[in-house]
């Protein structure tokens, strides 16, 4: 393989002043898009948070790979006898980065982590409206409610009370949201009167140093040498932003790239037969799906929601658009976590069925929007054909389907604002549990305006389930809950869930220690290249 990408890189490099440059170690991740920013505290999409993970830590985290946690900038914890009250105790002698002209005065203490979740969570925070000011994942987690305290005991011991025992608390603290930041960087650039650069000039502790990004272009970081678990095998991660499918699996064929993401279902035996790539896959833990918003007339309306379930032929487009890596889905959750309720029966492919129960709502000749994603997700390998796919099928019952998409940010947005009649997304769970998928996409909380759940379906008894089982430790008690709000889903129908995939990552041969994380983050940490 010829690396024609890398004397660019080096040359990049070179010009931000990055010294022996050509010789660093360097891996080149073709990534399927730019960020909106560098601050996971404000960002929900796989996209974004793959940019930040180089550069912050939390207080727990996941093994990569795994959904098992393991210390993080907390080296262990103790919960009271009640499951009120946690108490961290934190790595001491962790370093925060030094770049752009700020060099830390001290290691991270508690402060740090105050700091970081006053921002979200109060709201006189100088730092609380900055860029917008949106901490949805805090929010759609009910997390200003759950927190009745944070406070610190000494330099190196953290306390949080909660207002009420929260059994996914500590797995919901290894989430991208909780990342740790400097509250002497934060500090530094509200004195400067650029604090919007704590989220686009980021500051973290963790392995790779972010040193430079050229929008839609290519995103620079370099090794930690301070790193508190070491330095890094590679010197140099380079995602190298490339949004085209085609041009990603060329570019990695050619020796371009290192490692890409999402490449289509079809190319993947041919990826497979180069003797100089290998193909990473696993049975991913997410669902893709097809929201209908409840608030906008006729999808109020269950039996219009309904019979949507039932004019969509899921098998035509697990044929057509995941080729063999996906398998259709009937709940919110997928089969891949526990409390899974697979006596739940799948709506059947059934248009005729599905006219008859549109003419009984009384709604014949509807004219509805349908939004597709403009980029590939792990969930999602091709939208726009499933979008196409679906409006024939709708047209079949009589639901004429203008399909529109807007840029992956703005789509976001706008179909968290609830603009959109029907509007197609999906999930990788953050964290293993249950409630990380009907919690943060189907509560009550998070069907308010802005909020992640897209249908903005509220159902009182739904959410009462949830909440319930988020208070119990016992599994088997939480899995009955859960299972409950999985029946309460199906005869509701909010959405059209669609299909669970199969994550596919392609990579050099010469790449070792890179695992698929089956939360669908992209984690370079301890990966090395061969030279």
């Amino acid at each position: 393989m010829k690396r024609r990408l890398l004397g660019a890189v080096a040359a990049a490099a070179l010009a931000f002043g990055f010294a022996n440059a050509a010789s660093a170690k360097t891996l080149v991740y073709c990534s399927e898009g730019s960020p909106e920013n560098f601050n996971p505290q404000i960002n929900t999409t796989g996209t974004s948070f793959d940019t930040a993970v180089p550069v912050f830590n939390k207080l727990v985290e996941f093994i990569p790979g795994t959904t098992e946690l393991q210390p993080g900038l907390a080296e262990s914890w103790e919960v009271s006898d009640d499951g009120l009250t946690y108490t961290f105790h934190l790595r001491q002698g962790v370093k925060f980065h030094a770049r752009g002209g700020f060099s830390p005065t001290r290691d991270f203490t508690a402060d740090d982590v105050i700091a970081t979740f006053n921002r979200m969570w109060k709201k006189d925070d100088p730092y609380h409206t900055v860029s917008g000011g949106a901490y949805d994942y805090f929010n759609d987690m009910g997390m200003p409610d759950l927190i009745s305290s944070m406070s610190k005991v000494d330099d190196h011991t953290l306390k949080v009370v909660l207002t009420k025992p929260e059994a996914p608390f500590i797995a919901n603290l290894a989430m991208d949201f909780a990342a740790i930041h400097s509250k002497e960087y934060m500090d530094a650039m509200l004195k400067a009167g650029t604090p919007e650069k704590v989220d686009q000039e980021p500051i973290g502790t963790g392995p790779f140093i972010w040193a430079n990004y050229r929008k839609d272009d290519r995103i620079i970081y370099n090794a930690n040498v301070n790193y508190f678990r070491g330095k890094q095998p590679i010197d140099r991660l380079v995602f190298s932003i490339t949004p085209d499918q085609a041009t990603r699996e060329a570019r990695l064929e050619a020796g371009e790239c290192d490692v890409i993401p999402y490449p289509n279902p079809a190319n993947v035996e041919r990826l497979k037969a180069n003797p100089e790539l290998q193909v990473l896959e696993q049975e991913g833990l997410n669902v893709g799906y097809l929201a209908m918003n409840v608030q906008k007339p006729p999808f109020d309306n269950v039996k219009v929601r309904q019979a949507i379930n039932m004019a969509i032929d899921k098998e035509a487009i697990l044929s057509a658009v995941y080729q063999g890596a996906g398998k259709a889905a009937k709940n919110p959750i997928p089969p891949t976590i526990w409390s899974y309720d697979e006596s739940v029966s799948a709506y059947p492919y059934d248009p005729e069925q599905a006219k008859a129960m549109l003419a009984e709502a009384g709604v014949t000749d509807l004219n509805a929007d349908l939004w597709y994603m403009p980029v590939q997700r792990p969930y999602n390998p091709d939208a726009k054909r499933m979008a196409e796919l679906m409006q024939a099928d709708l047209a079949k019952v009589g639901i004429n389907a203008e399909l529109k998409t807007f840029e992956w940010g703005e789509y976001r947005k706008r179909l968290q604002e609830g603009e959109h009649m029907m509007g197609m997304l999906g999930w990788t769970g953050d964290n293993g549990d249950p409630d990380n998928f009907m919690g943060v996409l189907l509560s009550c909380t998070s069907a308010r305006q802005g909020g992640q759940n897209i249908a903005k379906w509220c159902n009182e008894e739904f959410t009462k389930l949830i909440d319930q089982a988020k208070q119990i430790s016992d599994v088997e008690q939480r899995t009955e809950l859960y299972k409950q709000a999985q029946a309460i889903f199906h005869d509701e129908a909010p959405w059209v869930p669609v299909a669970h995939s199969v994550v596919h990552m392609p990579m050099s041969k010469k790449v070792k220690g890179y695992k698929v994380h089956p939360l669908g983050t992209h984690i370079f940490e301890g990966v090395d290249i061969e030279e």
